[in-house]
């Protein structure tokens, strides 16, 4: 196969809580196709902010050497992606008049429309890390994608805004930098990994992407093709893992190993012999291992999934959209990996639930292991949109070296379902 420029590799840094990710593309044959990945345990995090950043600068120095190692490659530049509890979702409107009569909307219009939809107060602290249009209104049409070169008199636009702490995003390029790389860009980390596995008829028809992470679960709320709602909760794979350690009275490794290779959040999953089934349980303090039954594992973490979805639920419930998801429930990242997660999600939104993986290009992620790189994927994928100058306001590498023709840009448009 060949490749479409040498130079062509794309990277995805995904900094979680508990593990960082990368990702590294290439469009290759016109498809593309992950060359490189790479993982390590993630330090100096605390519900995705950044507090002990020597410990970070080296847990992704370690994860984007195993990613090179993989794909023969040298990494320069990454797309990283900006998380945490700490980030916030609000909608917006806006309006301009078109000067004239009879007169075009043109970009120029339509960067002031969107201006004035994000002229909105911001706590001191805070900045606005995503504009992300939703639709235009003509006059008295609305439902419009792109308004470009239509004619109007007034112009009309509602986006949704996400906003984040200044510091936060700033330690996140600190410590890519330190850690001896250029940040190419930076996107939200739930936003990518949605966008890395919903199709466009889940983005028209209506799906909520429940991003379960470390320490933090994201929801996105998708309708008629855009981002609707946003929220960050504070819990994730992690309170699985206490729970475990906590009422087994177990170390916290050996909670996390038992959770990943025993664990069951689902009850009615388990036949009467898988119920009764012991498993070992190494002890605190040099005392002997114990033995307990899968069912008392299992009755430690339902409870928790419960009580994590349910929170979404509620969210997703205040935000009006409860009955206006067609496409139902996706869940992905690392916790959506539990046994038994899909089934008690079925039961609290009594609606269809799935796992999310992305899909659509060629690669070297273990299929049961997908749903944990989605924000990776989506950050490479967000990166090759720079790339191609289809994201505004983005001047890319390949930009800034190159004339910006390039023969893959209508095809990757297609993928991307862009229509302008």
């Amino acid at each position: 196969m060949a490749k479409q420029n040498p130079n062509s590799a794309i990277v995805g840094l995904d900094i979680g809580t508990t593990t960082v990710r990368v990702v590294i593309a290439e469009m290759i044959d016109g498809e593309l196709e992950i060359v490189g990945v790479g993982e390590a345990e993630s330090k100096g995090l605390r519900k995705g902010v950044i507090s002990k950043p020597d410990l970070t600068v080296e847990s992704i120095r370690r994860a984007i050497e195993a990613a090179e190692l993989m794909s023969g490659l040298h990494v320069d530049d990454v797309y990283v992606g900006l998380g945490g509890a700490h980030i916030k979702g609000q909608n917006s409107d806006g309006m301009i008049a078109i000067p004239g009569r009879h007169q075009e909307i043109t970009r120029d219009d339509i960067n002031r429309v969107i201006g004035a939809a994000k002229a909105v107060s911001i706590p001191q602290g805070r900045e606005i890390a995503e504009v992300l249009p939703q639709e235009y209104k003509v006059d008295d049409q609305d439902g419009i994608e792109d308004p470009l070169g239509m004619i109007s008199s007034r112009l009309s636009v509602s986006v949704h805004i996400v906003t984040s702490p200044v510091a936060a995003k700033q330690n996140v390029v600190s410590s890519v930098q330190r850690a001896g790389f250029n940040v190419a860009g930076v996107y939200l980390s739930g936003l990518a990994a949605a966008e890395a596995i919903l199709s466009d008829e889940d983005r028209e028809y209506g799906a909520a992407v429940v991003n379960i992470g470390g320490e933090t679960t994201t929801l996105a709320i998708y309708q008629r093709g855009s981002v609707w709602h946003t929220s960050v909760f504070p819990v994730g794979g992690t309170h699985f893992t206490n729970d475990i350690a906590v009422g087994l009275r177990t170390p916290i490794p050996e909670a996390e190993r038992i959770k990943r290779e025993e664990g069951c959040a689902f009850r009615m999953l388990l036949t009467p012999e898988e119920a009764a089934e012991l498993i070992e349980v190494p002890s605190v303090g040099g005392r002997a291992p114990r033995a307990v039954s899968r069912q008392i594992l299992c009755d430690i973490l339902e409870p928790r999934a419960e009580e994590i979805l349910a929170h979404v639920q509620e969210e997703i419930k205040q935000a009006g959209f409860d009955r206006q998801l067609s496409s139902g429930i996706v869940l992905t990242g690392g916790g959506s990996l539990l046994n038994g997660i899909v089934e008690v999600a079925e039961q609290v939104f009594n609606a269809p639930v799935r796992i999310g993986a992305p899909g659509d290009f060629n690669g070297l992620i273990d299929e049961d292991m997908q749903p944990a790189y989605s924000a990776a994927i989506g950050l490479a994928l967000y990166g090759l949109r720079c790339e191609l100058g289809l994201v505004s306001g983005v001047a890319s590498r390949q930009q800034q070296r190159r004339p910006p023709a390039n023969p893959l840009k209508d095809k990757v448009k297609s993928f991307f379902g862009i229509k302008r």
